[in-house]
């Protein structure tokens, strides 16, 4: 058995058994909630135990305490195939009166939402979980803290070890736990046997809908073109169509989309909404990415080799891989990772904003000095438009990058962070 590497959602998870009755853990399959809550859980429960799996959800249908026996916090894992154990939860964790009585994991959105009848506010709290940061998975030295920087520690001084060939590495092999540890060919495998699993089983079973594999296959492919884009779903069905001369309907792409969504493969950011001095109208659609930049590369076919090969591409997907760190990072700072881009193209590859009003911006580059260059105008020249009578000054301004020996501060207090360097 594998050890277990300690993950940044280990303290969240700590805290909100602390303040709430019971915690849901979503997030996609195989990014480690299972193994996670096994940490701190006493006892669990799988619905999905090939050996009691029936059994299991016919007790939740008709007698759920049952299931909720066992010492605290009890894991229930894979909830969502039994829908009913949410009020189920909700209600023992108000008979009980205690924090930290259970711990639900689920790898998607349950297809019966109706048979929830309660919120579960004020008993259920809920987290995210993702495949594993550069930081979790030891690929990243954590020089650069995102909190520090938040505190105004800004003087920063870090190295980072990763270079072009590792970096296309780390890209298509992705977070993925079970792919540590093991040859690059395994490693490698694990996020087409992902890609491979969503396409033919989980697109279909999270809704009971029956879906298409290879349909879900080309749609996959034209949203991993589109990544780090807002690009409109009327324009993915025109590539869909361009490159398979398929016919599809705008409807049937919105259905699969949705589908992905529910099982956590997309994770699209949303645009940041600021107060700026400038007339420009902020454009709203949501930037598209994958939960981990290696189920793009599967979706397309691609290996470390071809990333190499094709600079824009990696630099789109390696934006994904940064998306999915900063994620993961701001959620222990409250924070959410949006994306801005104005009418005058006027665009800002991530911005972290937290709950307290304030936030960093940060360019995405592979890297070079004619690219750093390029972000570093981008930073300044947004800045510089943000009305700061009406809201904070930005906290920090990053150019992040894939290669890179250091990360410094400039002259002009920019910072140069390659990400295998940052941490929470």
């Amino acid at each position: 058995m594998k050890q277990y590497k300690k993950r940044i959602a280990d303290e969240i998870l700590k805290f909100k058994l602390e303040s709430k009755g019971a915690v849901l853990i979503e997030g996609a399959k195989w990014c480690g909630k299972t193994t996670t809550a096994k940490q701190v859980a006493k006892s669990f429960v799988v619905m999905q135990d090939q050996d009691k799996s029936s059994s299991n959800i016919e007790l939740a249908n008709i007698k759920p305490s049952v299931l909720l026996e066992g010492d605290t916090p009890r894991l229930i894992d894979e909830w969502q195939v039994a829908p009913k154990l949410w009020d189920a939860v909700r209600y023992e964790v108000d008979e009980r009166d205690e924090f930290g009585q259970f711990i639900l994991t689920g790898s998607a959105v349950p297809a019966d939402i109706f048979e929830i009848f309660h919120s579960g506010t004020g008993r259920i709290a809920r987290m995210l979980m993702r495949p594993m940061s550069l930081y979790e998975s030891e690929d990243s030295t954590g020089n650069v803290s995102l909190k520090e920087l938040f505190a105004g520690n800004t003087d920063i001084a870090g190295k980072s070890d990763i270079d072009l060939e590792k970096l296309s590495f780390l890209i298509c092999r992705g977070g993925w736990p079970k792919a540590l540890d093991c040859s690059e060919r395994v490693a490698l495998a694990q996020a087409f046997d992902y890609y491979d699993g969503v396409i033919n089983s989980d697109i279909s079973r999270v809704d009971n809908v029956e879906r298409n594999a290879e349909r879900a296959a080309r749609i996959m492919r034209s949203y991993a073109r589109s990544v780090a884009a807002p690009t409109k779903m009327s324009s993915i069905v025109q590539d869909i169509v361009a490159n398979e001369a398929s016919k599809i309907s705008d409807d049937t792409v919105a259905s699969y989309i949705k589908a992905l969504k529910q099982i956590f493969v997309i994770e699209d950011a949303p645009a940041w909404n600021p107060n700026l001095r400038s007339k420009s109208a902020i454009r709203m659609s949501d930037t598209r990415y994958f939960a981990d930049p290696s189920i793009a590369t599967a979706a397309l076919g691609l290996g470390p080799k071809d990333l190499i090969n094709d600079l824009n591409t990696m630099g789109l997907i390696f934006e994904n891989m940064c998306i999915r760190d900063l994620r993961v990072y701001a959620e222990t700072l409250d924070g959410k990772i949006y994306h801005y881009r104005d009418s005058s193209d006027l665009e800002c590859d991530a911005v972290v904003h937290l709950r307290n009003g304030s936030y960093g911006l940060i360019e995405i580059k592979l890297g070079g000095d004619k690219l750093i260059e390029e972000g570093v105008a981008t930073l300044n020249k947004l800045a510089n438009t943000i009305d700061t009578t009406k809201m904070k000054a930005p906290a920090f301004k990053m150019v992040l990058t894939g290669v890179g020996d250091y990360a410094y501060r400039r002259k002009d207090g920019i910072l140069i962070v390659p990400v295998g360097s940052l941490k929470d």
